[in-house]
């Protein structure tokens, strides 16, 4: 830790002595790792402003996304300047550039080597509040354009507070870090990042054998990791015994986690370990979270019935209330309607953790944030309900809803009793035809032959499970199941949010 708070003052020394401080926008492109960490805190202790951005979204949204925050400059590997390069005329004001590796000719003078030559002692740490602007970074876009949301210092401050003081986080333990922001928020709680052996932007290709290895030789207690990655761990715990005993505390985000996952990774952990679930979004979190022995005990079932998943109690400091759910914009308190206990609308979230504002496409303010006097509330654009214990019950989103000439379907409701089936690794509903009358259609992407369990061929598992929904009343609109041929197209972040904008364009040409 000492090293690290050297470090990053020497750092942020030098970049002050660019002229990089208070005002400035510095957008980072340096792979997780030590420098990215120590890059991130002396960006942050400079003043200036980190930009922060998924390489994993594609080249053409990562240089919408960059200009649209009119960067001041870029600390950058020799490769993303490279590209940079080509796209000068988009960046007018980034003159403050930093090349974090190897210098060639054609890249940025400065290196990351020149800046640690700064004394610590030479850092003039800027006066700080906590509505000062931190850092600007990107929802995944799994809904649309990746937007980029402000996070002030207080944002930062709080969300440390909140997933410390509830997971009872203390200085001293050990955490794989498979999901790189969560690394920068062990450098504040005191606790040591291991930095795995994997693809950060491609957690479904984790091999967990790897992982395990690093978890016992490293004697981890405490890992966060994509749904998608804990189904590659869990699945190969399951099959081959293998245990971890050392790991105490698992946390799974960005979709929600099966039950047979939390089962497996939990078979696996010390018998005393927990794995939460935490939920919430880039521009609120945490908001909830649950426990799998609550899950496992008491509303997996329901899930499996179609009441939607739970994420649990909010957390400390949060407030939220359902509404009824409108598409267009309510930028004021008085324009929407609560809905009571067990009757599905929109989330919508107020707290120290919520984000105030976008910084890229402003349009999108009028739709999820909403002025009660000095308060601002986030409209999440989740649908489900809150429960007679304050629990809320992700239904799905607000955009995935397929809306028939006689009701409205959700998509967590039906896909979690397709998921129930020991075939099905995942699927997704969507509409085909007009909007306001389209037909429900279920596409499954199934367990590799062998798999799990899996005994069907691919053409008898439609047949299956369209049976499987005949059977729920729920879930009885659903007029067809196919197989998708390849596999689910997912986000780039955690590999596990599925894209069903490009399966409702797939199927509309294939079945209309």
């Amino acid at each position: 830790m000492e090293d690290l708070e050297r470090r990053s003052s020497s750092i942020a020394a030098g970049l002050q002595s660019m002229g990089i401080g208070p005002g400035k926008r510095i957008g980072l492109l340096v792979r997780f790792g030590e420098d990215f960490i120590a890059l991130v805190f002396a960006v942050l202790k400079s003043g200036a402003t980190l930009v922060l951005i998924d390489p994993g979204m594609g080249r053409k949204n990562l240089i919408e996304c960059l200009a649209a925050t009119q960067p001041d400059g870029f600390i950058a590997i020799p490769m993303a300047h490279t590209i940079l390069r080509f796209f000068q005329s988009r960046f007018p004001n980034a003159k403050l550039n930093v090349t974090a590796g190897r210098w060639l000719p054609g890249l940025p003078g400065v290196t990351l080597d020149a800046l640690e030559r700064h004394s610590p002692q030479d850092l003039r740490l800027p006066p700080t509040q906590r509505d000062h602007p931190a850092a600007i970074i990107f929802t995944t876009g799994s809904t649309g354009p990746p937007k980029g949301v402000l996070y002030t210092h207080g944002t930062f401050n709080a969300q440390i507070d909140q997933v410390a003081g509830h997971y009872q986080i203390k200085p001293g333990g050990r955490d794989l870090s498979c999901f790189p922001l969560f690394g920068l928020f062990n450098a504040v709680m005191g606790t040591t990042t291991i930095l795995p052996d994997m693809n950060p932007i491609r957690p479904a290709d984790v091999d967990p054998i790897r992982l395990l290895d690093a978890i016992d030789q490293w004697q981890i207690n405490q890992s966060f990791g994509s749904p998608a990655l804990w189904t590659k761990v869990g699945g190969f715990c399951a099959e081959s015994g293998r245990r971890v005993e050392s790991l105490r505390c698992v946390l799974s985000a960005g979709a929600p986690v099966p039950p047979r996952i939390l089962e497996q990774v939990r078979a696996a952990m010390h018998p005393d370990g927990c794995m939460y679930t935490p939920y919430g979004s880039t521009e609120a979190l945490p908001i909830a979270s649950i426990e799998s022995r609550t899950v496992l005990h008491e509303t997996a079932a329901l899930t499996r019935q179609g009441a939607g998943t739970c994420v649990g109690n909010p957390f400390s400091g949060i407030r939220w209330r359902v509404i009824a759910i409108e598409d267009g914009p309510m930028d004021d308190i008085a324009k929407t309607r609560e809905l009571p206990v067990g009757e599905i609308g929109e989330l919508m979230v107020s707290g120290p953790v919520v984000s105030k504002t976008y910084m890229t496409r402003p349009d999108q303010n009028a739709i999820h944030k909403v002025k009660d006097g000095q308060e601002i509330w986030h409209r999440m654009g989740d649908v489900g309900y809150i429960d007679a214990q304050n629990r809320f019950w992700f239904c799905g989103r607000k955009t995935h809803r397929v809306i028939t000439g006689s009701r409205v379907l959700f998509t967590e409701t039906i896909e979690a009793i397709v998921n129930a089936n020991p075939e099905i690794y995942r699927s997704a509903l969507i509409g085909t035809g007009e909007l306001g009358w389209q037909t429900p259609m279920v596409i499954v992407e199934p367990w590799p032959k062998g798999t799990n369990g899996r005994k069907l061929r691919n053409d008898q598992l439609p047949e299956a499970v369209l049976k499987q929904l005949q059977a729920n009343p729920s879930s009885q609109a659903v007029e067809r199941v196919v197989v998708y041929p390849t596999k689910l197209p997912t986000d780039i972040r955690h590999n596990s949010k599925i894209f069903r904008e490009k399966l409702t364009v797939w199927a509309n040409k294939k079945f209309r």
